[in-house]
Formats: structure tokens, C-alpha cells, sequence
């Protein structure tokens, strides 16, 4: 079996002067940095929590994965008791992986389908079912994994639940997107999904919205699909294209707010160094805002052991 690593934190500095990518795979402690050489004691009385990436690119290969302050939130969870059982949180960096069409998908001249190979997400999901089945090895019960997500890693953990759902205890979604700025920019408050859709095709070509259509056809056919997914409606990828996972038998759907505060409480994006303001609501869940919401996500994590 290959060795679960664990890797000290290295950073890049980038669009803020403090702000931190974290570029490793590996647990996380409540302060964000990475367990150098920890053994996991006692694993039947562990939760773990795989943490998904959102993505740069849809499928193309990059080197980015984790900005710190897109995880304060899902590290605010580690330590926590659950049924007497600790959680511990798995940050997952898998965007150096790339579509094999990547290429063509989004060039509508020159794309003609079938997508050739194996999708990026498709590979992101075959890694978790690695990772998954590493932990199980280690004596960690199925029931006690939990897969989640935000943005285009919340896409990927619907579609992995909706294939493999015996294979882990349940999932949590965070603003599931994968397709760019839908709601936004092809304006779906103005003139409605349907044709918002229509314009998405016509710009990107049939490639995408093939993919986004298919992909959410197979994440429906699950007829039992016990996943927790928080969005918002001025989210501008997916904020207001979301309706259909309601159609999903066991789905539990959150809508996080209806605008940039959550309880009436001011949303703020804390890294390890610096903190700034909520602007896009994308990132609302990553905000210290929605830590609001964690007796919701223990007590959902309770009910799937």
C-alpha cells in the first residue's frame, strides 16, 4: 500500500502581499498549516474529511490547488468531536492533472465530439477512489470518510457520490461550479436558464455544454443521493443554475444567504496573514461568515455514521 505522506507547508505569495497557496497534500491542523509526520492513533475514532480544490481551468493541468483562506473554514472542523469521534481534515491537490482533450474542449472550431480520453475531473474523481481506498486500508471505516468539495471540487464530489456512494460516508458541497461564470455572464437573472444555456453553446461551443449537460444527467440517475450542498444565488458561476439538484431524492440543499453577510454578519476571507473583504460571493464559504454553519455540517456528518 503506498504511504499517505505528510508535508511541511511550503507557500507562494501572490495576488495579496501575505496571501498563501498551499501546494501539498496532506492533514491540516486548525491553524492551517500541515502535520509534519503525524501517525493517525486510534482510527476507528477518526472522521476524515477530504477536502477538494476548486480549479483555475476547467480541464487543463495547472500547479495551483488550496489559497489559505479558501481553507480557514474546513480547518475550523479539525479537533471537533462528532459522536465522540474526532475530525480530521485532508487537503487533496490534484489540479497538475489535465483532461486528455483539454486542447480542443473549449475551442469550438476545432472540437468535435466525442471527447477523446478521460476528463479532468474524471481523474480527480479516479484520485479520491485512491486516496479513499488508502485510508480504508489503513482501518478507517468507509462510514467515517467523507468526501467534499468547493467549486469545481464539489462537482467532482457530486459526481463521485452519485457513482461510488458505498464507497465513502457521505458528502459536503461548497458552491458547485465548473464551467465559468454562467450565472453572470450570459445573465440568467434576465433572461432565464434555458436561454442563458442556449448563449453558453453558442460561445463555447458544443464540447462544454455537452459535458456540463452529461455530467449532471449521471449525477441525477442516482435515485438516493445523501449529500449536503451549500450555494448562493448572486454566486456569478452556478449561483442561480443550481435548482436541479433538488430533484435528487436525499439531496439537502442550503442556500447560504441572499447576500454578502451571513446571520446578518459581515463576511471576511481570513488567510494565516492577512484578511479582506468578501466581494464575490463564490467565496462565501469560505468566509468567516460561514463557520455559522458548522453545527449543520457536524450534525449532517452525524447522521451518515
Amino acid at each position: 500500500m503506498k504511504k499517505i505522506s505528510f508535508f511541511i507547508l511550503t507557500f507562494i505569495i501572490s495576488f495579496s502581499a501575505n496571501a498563501e497557496k498551499l501546494l501539498k497534500d496532506g492533514f491540516v491542523d486548525k491553524k492551517m498549516n500541515y502535520i509534519k509526520n503525524t501517525e493517525i492513533a486510534d482510527l476507528k475514532n477518526k472522521i476524515i474529511l477530504i477536502f477538494n480544490h476548486g480549479q483555475e481551468h476547467h480541464d487543463k493541468p495547472t500547479k495551483n490547488c488550496f489559497w489559505d483562506d479558501e481553507v480557514r473554514n474546513m480547518a475550523s472542523l479539525v479537533g471537533e468531536k462528532v459522536s465522540d469521534k474526532e475530525i480530521m481534515v485532508y487537503l487533496f491537490c490534484t489540479d497538475d492533472l489535465g483532461g486528455d482533450d483539454w486542447k480542443r474542449i473549449w475551442d469550438k472550431k476545432k472540437f468535435k465530439p466525442p471527447y477523446k480520453g478521460v476528463t479532468k475531473l474524471d481523474k480527480r474523481l479516479n484520485a479520491n477512489l485512491k486516496l479513499i481506498d488508502e485510508f480504508v486500508e489503513m482501518g478507517i471505516p468507509k462510514k467515517q470518510i467523507m468526501i467534499t468539495g468547493f467549486s469545481c471540487g464539489g462537482w467532482m464530489t457530486m459526481m463521485l457520490i452519485a457513482k461510488y456512494p458505498e464507497k465513502v460516508g457521505g458528502g459536503i458541497v461548497y458552491a458547485p461550479a465548473c464551467y465559468g461564470r454562467l450565472t453572470k455572464n450570459f445573465k440568467v437573472k434576465k433572461i432565464g436558464i434555458e436561454k442563458a444555456l442556449i448563449k453558453f453553446r453558442k460561445k463555447n461551443g458544443d464540447g462544454p455544454a455537452d459535458l456540463r449537460a452529461k455530467q449532471i444527467d449521471e449525477i441525477k440517475k442516482n435515485n438516493n443521493l445523501p449529500i449536503l450542498i451549500f450555494t448562493h444565488p448572486m454566486d456569478p458561476f452556478d449561483g442561480l443554475l443550481t435548482d436541479w439538484v433538488e430533484d435528487i431524492p436525499n439531496v439537502k440543499r442550503i442556500i447560504v444567504s441572499e447576500n454578502k453577510k451571513v446571520n446578518d454578519k459581515k463576511c471576511i476571507l481570513k488567510g494565516k496573514k492577512d484578511s479582506r473583504d468578501l466581494k464575490d460571493p463564490h467565496w462565501i464559504t469560505s468566509a468567516d461568515c460561514f463557520q455559522y454553519y458548522n453545527p449543520i455540517i457536524k450534525k449532517y456528518i452525524s447522521s451518515r455514521l
